[in-house]
């Protein structure tokens, strides 16, 4: 398919009396509108969607306090299809009406851009010289209802909320931090995201967050500009509009806002599955060996990999003792190179930790060493909040063809994967293997629905030998016993509900062997190469269920945190045409605490307009793999 580009533009020159100025822009579909003016010398915008209020007379300014003129203003309509190097998607139609502002503010020239998409809105300022003594800062209020309940990202911990506008107002200050993606549930069953994107393309800007400003009785986000710098170019400020909660997960507008796609030849950029090695030391298999770091367990990963068609194999730490600018000290534990000899002979490709804390050396020297090294990607542990510092990672870690996946309090960068696709995933979020502190079932639905709208997570779901994590059998934790409460079912289903370009698969080879029917789910699975993705359920803290594509074959992950049935319509099959279906089911004496590893696997044929109940118990999950009759699998 070839893109389609249409642009369609015109410049309107607004005389500069001091009537205020109000201006319109519309989505392609009619439906969401924006409404500006700059009553006061102050630019404020109203946000409706069928005529309803979503945010109302709500101040949006780059020099704050500086009275603004609107000097003109250009129209412009664009419609494009691009296709993105991997995704949930394999096509993407970028659609949206846009209204460029020609802006004064006492002197200084600025402009801003704003994007009507039929699901969403954007907002960005452009200032091409900012005078000494002048300290820019992108400035919003969000003037939401009272009724208006948030949700909100904490770090490796449950995500916060539900919190009410009315509630903040009658507090004197709000006891948590609120960090972006917000997801906002409003009147009528309409579900907000309020969040960035593209902060990779804009030095000089720190990660949003947001505060309920008493004064102003108002939820307020403001981002500084910190740069010598005189160009200034802000991320993009981005409120998502949906019907269903869960769509917000599929919502393009954070990916059709990024840059461009800046690696000339990304062949080389292959999204897939990863086992792991750091949470399955100390686990002894039936045959007597017990894994740790050396050759001989690396050997199995690998073996297992190559048997099972998966992509990588990742090596955490502890394979090094020192560090030094462009060389690491190999621990003699294991020998490496034998290694990475290993699995290129059976065509697996390494992943390779690196711990900041241990030698602050994430510059131009590390990632051409790791390159040398034969590696094809880097997860980088500890780096940290630091934007500017992890934006130069990426391009770095792209200069020396290296996958690279952030780890313990990344920054959220949103719409990285498009312009920076080797940026495969990042851990915003409570991995799954980390401690039970907060990762529950319920705590998994919230931030499938929360933490995964900025882009794709690390989490580490497929645990199979359950019972055996329960009981401490590993040496890497958790410490508390009996704290995994989970079904197999419900852990292959996760690796599908939480969108990667890398699914990490954190439990032993005989786990998987031992359960390999079910395990097929997950084998079969083609990580990030996604034609079409579908949020069929979705209600916060119950229930999740996702359906994605890849070519005619379809698969579908559902979990739910207090158990039940959620009814699933094929209405999405192709007509006149029987496709078989593998059902991957929590059976009946399945229990996500007493007997988490009871399932059952069958198989039959359904067609179009077919409804499957995926029945579940509690912590438990349903899987099912579609595909044509005729195919041969």
């Amino acid at each position: 398919m070839k893109n389609i580009l249409v642009v369609i533009s015109f410049i309107l020159t607004l005389s500069s009396c001091s009537k205020s100025k109000q201006l319109d822009i519309v989505s392609p579909n009619g439906e969401v509108k924006v409404v500006i003016n700059d009553q006061d010398s102050q630019l404020r915008y109203n946000l409706y969607k069928n005529g309803i209020g979503l945010v109302l007379n709500s101040e949006i300014s780059i020099l704050q306090n500086l009275n603004v003129k609107v000097l003109g203003v250009k129209m412009n309509q664009v419609q494009e299809t691009w296709h993105p190097v991997w995704g949930q998607f394999s096509d993407i139609e970028n659609h949206y009406a846009e209204l460029e502002l020609y802006l004064d503010y006492q002197g200084t020239s600025a402009t801003l851009l704003i994007r009507t998409y039929d699901k969403g809105v954007a907002f960005r300022f452009k200032v091409t010289e900012v005078s000494n003594g002048i300290s820019p800062s992108f400035f919003m209020e969000y003037d939401l209802a009272d009724s208006s309940t948030l949700y909100s990202p904490a770090g490796e911990g449950k995500p916060f909320g539900p919190f009410s506008i009315q509630d903040f107002k009658s507090q004197d200050s709000i006891k948590h931090n609120l960090k972006m993606p917000l997801v906002v549930e409003g009147d009528q069953n309409q579900f907000l995201s309020l969040l960035e994107s593209d902060l990779v393309s804009t030095p000089g800007f720190d990660v949003i967050d947001f505060k309920f400003d008493q004064q102003r009785k108002k939820l307020v986000s403001q981002n500084n500009f910190n740069s010598e710098d005189t160009n200034l170019v802000t991320p993009w400020r981005l409120i998502l509009i949906e019907d269903r909660i869960g769509d917000l997960l599929t919502n393009t507008v954070p990916l059709n806002v990024a840059a461009a796609n800046t690696i000339e030849n990304p062949s080389w950029i292959k999204p897939g599955k990863t086992l792991w090695d750091w949470r399955v030391h100390g686990f002894t298999a039936e045959d007597g060996f017990t894994y740790g770091i050396n050759n001989e367990s690396y050997y199995r990963f690998i073996d297992f990999a190559a048997e099972n068609d998966i992509e990588y194999f990742m090596i955490d730490d502890a394979w090094y003792t020192d560090v030094k600018p462009g060389y690491m000290e190999m621990s003699d534990k294991l020998d490496l190179d034998k290694v990475t000899a290993y699995a290129k002979e059976k065509g697996v490709s390494l992943l390779l930790y690196y711990d900041r804390r241990q030698g602050d050396y994430g510059d131009e020297a590390l990632f051409p060493y790791y390159n040398s090294l034969g590696m094809k990607g880097i997860k980088y542990g500890f780096m940290g909040s630091d934007v500017e510092f992890t934006r130069n990672a990426i391009k770095m870690s792209a200069a020396s063809n290296l996958l690279i996946d952030f780890h313990d309090g990344p920054v959220p960068f949103t719409g990285v994967s498009r312009t920076y696709p080797n940026a495969i995933t990042k851990e915003f979020c409570h991995a799954q293997q980390d401690s039970r502190r907060a990762f529950t079932p319920k705590t998994f639905i919230r931030m499938a629905l929360i933490n995964a709208i900025q882009g794709p997570l690390d989490m580490n779901n497929g645990v199979f030998d359950i019972s055996s994590v329960n009981a401490g059998e590993r040496e890497k934790g958790p410490r508390k016993l009996n704290s995994l409460v989970t079904t197999v079912t419900a852990e292959a289903a996760r690796t599908l509900i939480i969108f990667s370009g890398l699914v990490c698969i954190p439990d032993a080879p005989e786990a998987y062997s031992e359960k390999s029917d079910v395990f097929e789910f997950i084998k079969e699975m083609p990580v990030g190469k996604w034609d079409d993705t579908k949020i069929l359920h979705a209600k916060m803290d119950r229930y999740i269920s996702t359906a994605r594509r890849h070519g005619d074959a379809w698969y579908i992950g559902s979990v739910h945190a207090d158990g039940g049935t959620l009814d699933i319509t094929l209405d999405f099959l192709k007509d006149s045409e029987t496709y078989k279906i593998t059902y991957y089911e929590d059976a009946e004496d399945t229990n996500s605490k007493t007997n988490p590893e009871a399932y059952q696997v069958r198989t039959a044929t359904v067609k179009k307009g077919d409804v499957v109940s995926a029945k579940m118990v509690a912590g438990g999950g349903h899987c099912m793999w579609i595909r044509p009759n005729n195919q041969n699998q």
